[in-house]
């Protein structure tokens, strides 16, 4: 039996845990199998690049960070289009299946790369994907691998802001990844203690966002911190069209929201100082935490059995607390976002946080 593994889009801490959970469950049911690990996601079975693994290559690599394949992203919407080199990247990936004679392909991607896998899977390959990506966003599992570590990084970061912040009675604009989707931010704010929490899901109105400060500077609590993340949208920016909004992100020049927001909060507090700050890639970063790392051997274990199975066309999925498979169909091209009418939110508000809105 011969195995493809790839990982692909942005690195986390537990593609190695996750791939280990694969290999280990195949050679302890299978001593015949080989595993082929394309170098840099889909870009290595487009191109053939790839390496026999041995399993030697997993030992010792659960608490490894990143990922011992590399990774590159090859977005979906150009999956189908050929570029200037003139290579059909569909064509080429069943090509290299088809050449190495693959019995399975397992893939490690968050959303974008679940869609190609859906792709591929609908193209005759047999597919089985595993949801990874720290932003916890992928459509039917509770959980993907990386995120509650990408969390204790934002955490940890939130908390060391703090005594700076307390100690010179400033107020922190903290940028925390997540462009379209809010759940490191909300996580990661309410395991930091703070009381304003701005995410894309739910625009916000700088009035109450400084209406909070205020109310923490008569209570005598001359510092807040603001964990924003960089998707995160004022109500004023969300009535935009799609258009200009983008052009006002562009115009940014790379730089999130947090400026905008730092900004207007100095406009209207003159005597704080106000500073910005932002965690950035550390969040993909370092060693996987005891949940991540468990919780990927399961689904890694998960998925050798779907390959055993001959079960393909599946993303491995969290459902409560077991392990499971649901249709790479019904997952592909959808985002699990923070319901702002959820238990997280409405409680987080009965204690006081505000999301910069009036409620």
């Amino acid at each position: 039996m011969r195995i493809g593994f790839l990982t692909s889009g942005g690195d986390c801490q537990a593609l190695n845990a996750t791939m280990r959970g694969i290999a280990k469950t195949l050679y302890a049911q299978d001593k015949d199998v080989e595993i082929i690990g394309f170098k840099n996601g889909y870009k290595g079975l487009i191109n053939g690049d790839y390496v026999k693994m041995k399993p030697s290559d997993f030992h010792n690599i659960i608490r490894q960070g990143g990922t011992i394949l590399g990774s590159s992203r090859c977005p979906f919407k150009r999956m189908r289009v050929i570029e200037e080199d003139g290579v059909d990247k569909v064509k080429a990936m069943k090509k290299t299946y088809k050449d190495l004679k693959l019995d399975a392909l397992a893939i490690l991607g968050g959303n974008g790369s679940v869609k190609s896998a859906n792709m591929l899977a609908q193209e005759g390959l047999n597919v089985v994907a595993l949801p990874k990506t720290i932003d916890n966003d992928t459509w039917g599992t509770d959980y993907t691998f990386g995120f509650n570590s990408s969390v204790e990084v934002a955490t940890k970061y939130l908390d060391d802001i703090r005594t700076t912040a307390e100690s010179h009675s400033r107020i922190f604009v903290v940028e925390v990844m997540g462009h379209r989707v809010g759940h490191i931010t909300l996580e990661a704010g309410l395991a930091a203690g703070c009381e304003v929490i701005l995410i894309p899901e739910i625009p916000y109105d700088i009035k109450y966002v400084i209406d909070k400060i205020k109310q923490r500077e008569k209570e005598g609590r001359h510092f807040t911190i603001l964990a924003v993340a960089e998707g995160a949208i004022s109500m004023d920016d969300a009535k935009l069209s799609k258009k200009k909004y983008k052009a006002k992100v562009a115009a940014r020049e790379g730089r999130s929201v947090v400026e905008e927001i730092a900004k207007e909060i100095q406009e209207a507090l003159p005597d704080k100082e106000i500073r910005t700050s932002v965690i950035g890639h550390a969040q993909r970063g370092g060693m996987p935490c005891a949940y991540d790392r468990s919780i990927s051997t399961l689904f890694g274990i998960e998925a050798a059995r779907l390959i055993l199975l001959k079960n393909f066309g599946r993303l491995v999925v969290l459902k409560g607390q077991e392990v499971t498979s649901i249709p790479l169909a019904d997952s592909a091209g959808k985002l699990d976002y923070v319901d702002p009418e959820g238990r997280a939110v409405t409680s987080a508000k009965l204690m006081g946080v505000t999301f910069g809105t009036k409620d």
